[in-house]
C-alpha cells in the first residue's frame, strides 16, 4: 500500500512539473503568473544584499552607521546596498525603485544587469532613470516579444501613434513632434510592411494628410489609397509630386512670417517658429510623406534619369532640413540604403533622426541605419532571426536603442480602417491633382456592401 502512494506521488509530481514546463513554453504569462513571479520575489528578497555586493553595487556606510552597529550589536559592519523600495508586481515582470548611495550612478546599475538576471531568475532586467539618486529596476520574466500583447493603457495622442513593443514590456510610440522624419529599413519579409500599416492605420483617425510615394506601382500603399492624400507610383509622378510639396512647405512658412510680422525676404532658415505658434483657425493640417523603397528614386539608367535624380533627391533633403517647422514629416523605408545610391543619400539619412533597423540581407545596411548613432545596436539588429519578422531595432541621434516587435495586422484590416477615416482626411489644394482615384465599393442587393476579397500576404 505504501508502495503505491509513493508511486501516486511520484507520479503527480511529475505531472505537475511537465505541466509546468508546459505552460511555461505554451503560455509564459500564465506561468508567469503563477510559478514565476513568486519564485523570483523568494529569490530577490533573500538574496538582495548578497547580489548587491556580488554586483559592486554597495558602498561603506557612513561613519555614524557603523557606530551605531558596533554600540548595539557585535556584528561586522558591513557595505551598504542601494535602498530598496516596494516591490510591484506587473503582468509581466516587476518593478522595484532603488535610492542610490552616494558615489553611485544609474550606469553602475546598468553595468550589471545581466548578473542581476541571472541571479534573480528573470528573461531581463532594464534600468530606467527616475529622478537624481532614484532608478527603477523593471524585471521581465519572460520573452514579451516572442508573442507580442500590446499593453491595454498607452499613451497616445494627435501624431503620436503606438505601433509595436518594446524588450521592456511597454509601448513604443511614434512622436511625429519629438521626432519628425525616421528611416525605416528591413528586408523583404522582415515586417518593415507591418510596421507601415500600423503607422498608417493610427494616423488615419487623427486630422492628418498623409501622402505616399511607392514606385513600386503602388502595391504597397495602393490599399490604403482612400485615406491618402496624394500617391504617386513611379519615379515620373514622384518627380511632380515632390516640388508640390517643397512649394506647400514655402507657402507655410509665408504664412508664419506673415502672422509674425517677419519681414518676407527673410532665410527660411533664421524662423525658429513653426506652424503650432498659428491660431487653430490658421493652422494648415501636418503632412506626413511616407517614401516606400526610397532606392527606386535614385537608381538611374540614363543621363536624363540621372538628372531627375538629382532634382528629387534634393527635394527631399529639402524636406527634410526645413519640413519640422510647416509640419510635414518624412517616413523613408527601404530593403538597403548606402552611399553606393549616389549623390545625396548620406546627406538625406543625416537629416532622419528616427532609425528603425528590421532584419538586413548586410552588415553595411544596418551599419548605415544605426552605425552613426548606437555602433553597438548593429550586432543586435544583424542577429534578427528570420523567424522573427516584425522584430527591429529602434534608436534615435540620442544614442539610445532598444528591441521592438510590431503586431500582426492584416492588410485588409488596416485597408478597412483607412476607408472608415476617409471622410477625416483634411483638404490640402495643392495636393488635389495627386489624390489617388478610388473605386466604388459594390454594393449587394440587399444594400449591404460587398467586402472585397483579402489580398494575400
Amino acid at each position: 500500500m505504501t508502495d503505491l502512494i509513493t508511486f501516486a506521488e511520484l507520479g503527480g509530481s511529475l505531472a505537475a512539473i511537465g505541466g509546468a514546463a508546459y505552460a511555461r513554453h505554451a503560455h509564459p504569462a500564465a506561468y508567469w503568473s503563477t510559478v514565476g513571479l513568486p519564485l523570483s520575489v523568494a529569490r530577490l528578497l533573500a538574496s538582495y544584499s548578497s547580489t548587491m555586493d556580488a554586483c559592486g553595487l554597495t558602498v561603506e556606510p557612513s561613519r555614524w552607521r557603523a557606530l551605531a552597529v558596533r554600540a548595539t550589536t557585535r556584528r561586522e559592519v558591513r557595505p551598504v546596498p542601494p535602498r530598496r523600495g516596494m516591490i510591484r508586481p506587473t503582468s509581466t515582470g516587476l518593478r522595484v525603485r532603488l535610492r542610490l548611495a552616494p558615489g553611485q550612478e544609474p550606469a553602475d546599475v546598468a553595468a550589471s544587469v545581466e548578473r542581476l538576471r541571472h541571479a534573480w531568475g528573470v528573461h531581463a532586467v532594464h534600468v530606467r532613470d527616475v529622478k537624481p539618486g532614484v532608478v527603477e529596476l523593471r524585471l521581465i520574466g519572460f520573452d514579451v516579444l516572442r508573442k507580442v500583447r500590446m499593453p491595454r493603457r498607452v499613451e497616445s495622442g494627435f501624431l503620436r501613434v503606438p505601433v509595436a513593443l518594446r524588450e521592456d514590456a511597454t509601448a513604443f510610440v511614434r512622436d511625429y513632434r519629438a521626432v519628425p522624419h525616421e528611416l525605416v529599413l528591413g528586408a523583404t519579409l522582415s515586417g518593415k510592411s507591418m510596421y507601415l500599416r500600423h503607422l498608417i492605420s493610427g494616423l488615419a483617425a487623427q486630422s492628418v494628410a498623409l501622402v505616399g510615394i511607392d514606385c513600386k506601382r503602388g502595391v504597397e500603399l495602393a490599399p490604403f489609397a482612400s485615406r491618402l492624400s496624394a500617391l504617386a507610383t513611379d519615379p515620373d509622378e514622384a518627380a511632380k509630386l515632390l516640388p508640390v510639396l517643397v512649394k506647400e512647405m514655402e507657402d507655410r512658412y509665408d504664412l508664419i512670417k506673415a502672422r509674425q510680422g517677419i519681414a518676407p525676404n527673410t532665410p527660411d532658415e533664421e524662423i525658429t517658429s513653426d506652424i503650432w505658434g498659428l491660431p487653430e483657425s490658421e493652422r494648415p493640417a501636418p503632412i506626413v510623406l511616407f517614401v516606400d523603397e526610397v532606392a527606386e528614386l535614385f537608381l538611374v539608367a540614363t543621363r536624363k534619369d540621372e538628372e531627375r535624380r538629382d532634382e528629387m533627391v534634393t527635394q527631399l533633403i529639402r524636406l527634410a532640413q526645413l519640413g519640422r517647422a510647416a509640419g510635414i514629416y518624412l517616413e523613408v523605408c527601404g530593403q538597403r540604403f548606402g552611399a553606393e545610391l549616389g549623390k545625396g543619400a548620406t546627406m538625406l539619412r543625416a537629416q532622419l533622426t528616427g532609425r528603425v533597423c528590421h532584419r538586413v540581407n548586410d552588415e553595411a545596411s544596418a551599419k548605415m541605419g544605426l552605425g552613426d548613432i548606437a555602433p553597438e545596436a548593429v550586432y543586435a539588429a544583424c542577429s534578427i532571426a528570420p523567424e522573427l519578422p516584425g522584430l527591429a531595432v529602434v534608436g534615435d541621434t540620442s544614442g539610445g536603442w532598444s528591441r521592438i516587435r510590431t503586431p500582426y495586422l492584416s492588410l485588409a484590416g488596416a485597408s478597412a480602417l483607412c476607408r472608415e477615416s476617409a471622410h477625416l482626411a483634411p483638404d490640402v489644394p495643392a495636393l488635389a491633382s495627386f489624390r489617388p482615384y478610388v473605386p466604388p465599393v459594390p454594393v449587394a442587393a440587399s444594400g449591404t456592401a460587398v467586402a472585397p476579397h483579402p489580398v494575400a500576404e
